[in-house]
């Protein structure tokens, strides 16, 4: 197949740039300083009480969102199946976008009596984030040929960093001018609302319907995702290659979604760093992961996708180890660094190598509903982990042990770069 026209590749970009932001500024900067702040040993000095049972905050604040992403694994098969039968993904994607973005305005209203509001829109606004990328990376298959689905992968995630660090700058000016006022923060919920759905229209104008003739004959479109979910798997497990990527892929996802989620939380827990720092490291993170995506684009064109995931995995290893070592701002802002360069490039190359591995298939939203149902059940339990060792012993161990996942995914990447080199020598 032929790539889709520059409107249509830069309209699909372009929802990386509206909901982006709720998942940089908002999920890894915003919220975290936020809900620290709100539900800090200040106001609940002996943690917080939630269905009869006390948490340490970001112990419960990862529990709930471990929730939300399994919630997404379960309705994901249901919603590529809708989105088969109707064959009008774009709708699907539509509303999860207006539930994340409605989700995130009404956040302003949390603050440190509303605990549960704040958590259940922090939750739905997660729910509509991920439901609607669902849809949304199903379309790259569609709209471009393999050998320009690096490129574009990696040009949709540099457009989300740097919608990302537009809305960090804005967020930071706010807190400037209202250093000790919590409205700064509260505003920025809202403003991202408003961002996410007013640029995802861009991309909901271009993108392509299917017309009725490859619509899917009606059936029970509510267990028909799990059956065709059985199908992709039972045609993965006869592709070896791609079958060990999955397998590492679920693996490393674990450690890399987590790391995405709680890294704000170490430095307000461990080394107290104010709000205004934990922005400029988000600003810094995002800035650095632009050029990752598409340092990451430009390696694995030359040495190959599986060479460059190997050597990404090896770095979040590092990033690992270091993080439960650092004691300084100045250690945070370097492991911060290393975590952009890693973050856009192991993202940006899963998803467009994923892609390439896939069979010739008009079914792009059931084989990428079960990449996304293995992503987000590698969250859940890496999320749960994270917040389980956090409640027994500390947010430390908790990094640490994430190597473990990290581990995993390397030993089945390398799996992967052998079966990939044997069968390329039978063909």
């Amino acid at each position: 197949m032929q790539t889709a026209s520059k409107k249509v590749i830069n309209g699909w970009a372009m929802y990386d740039w509206a909901n982006s932001v709720y998942n940089l500024v908002i999920t890894t900067t915003f919220f975290p300083a936020y809900y620290a702040a709100m539900t800090g040993l200040k106001n609940y000095p002996d943690g917080i009480t939630f269905l009869g049972r006390r948490f340490v905050n970001t112990e419960l604040k990862d529990y709930v969102l471990a929730f939300g992403f399994l919630i997404i694994a379960i309705l994901s098969p249901i919603l590529s199946s809708m989105a088969d039968y109707k064959g009008n993904k774009k709708n699907f994607m539509r509303f999860f976008c207006y539930l994340g973005a409605f989700s995130c305005s009404l956040m302003y209203f949390f603050d440190k009596d509303h605990v549960t509001l704040g958590l259940m829109c922090f939750m739905f606004a997660g729910i509509g984030f991920y439901g609607s990328q669902v849809f949304y990376n199903s379309y790259l298959p569609e709209i471009a040929s393999e050998a320009d689905q690096d490129k574009v992968s990696a040009r949709g995630y540099s457009l989300g960093y740097l919608g990302s660090v537009l809305m960090q700058i804005i967020g930071f000016a706010l807190v400037i001018m209202m250093p000790e006022s919590p409205l700064p923060l509260k505003l920025t919920f809202l403003l991202v609302g408003i961002w996410w759905v007013c640029f995802a229209q861009i991309t909901f104008k271009v993108l392509p319907i299917k017309s009725s003739v490859e619509r899917k004959a009606k059936r029970n479109v509510l267990t028909n995702g799990f059956r065709e979910l059985k199908i992709v798997w039972n045609q993965i497990k006869q592709m070896p290659v791609l079958k060990r990527f999955l397998t590492a892929f679920f693996f490393y996802s674990m450690g890399v979604q987590t790391v995405m989620l709680v890294a704000i939380d170490f430095g307000i827990k461990e080394l107290k760093l104010p709000d205004q720092k934990l922005i400029i490291t988000a600003v810094i993170i995002q800035i650095v992961a632009i050029a990752g995506a598409l340092g990451m684009s430009r390696l694995s064109s030359k040495y190959g996708n599986i060479k460059i995931l190997i050597l990404t995995v090896s770095l979040w290893i590092a990033v690992c180890i270091a993080g439960y070592f650092i004691t300084t701002e100045l250690h945070f802002y370097i492991i911060a660094s290393l975590v952009g360069l890693v973050m856009g490039g192991i993202q940006s190359l899963s998803r467009s190598t994923y892609s390439k591995f896939m069979p010739v298939t008009k079914d792009t939203a059931s084989f990428f509903s079960f990449y996304d149902v293995t992503e987000k059940l590698a969250i859940v339990i890496g999320l749960f982990t994270f917040g389980y060792i956090e409640g027994i012993a500390s947010i430390r161990e908790s990094i640490l042990s994430l190597v473990i996942f990290f581990l995993l995914g390397f030993i089945w990447l390398l799996l992967t770069a052998i079966k990939q080199k044997a069968v390329l020598k039978t063909n």
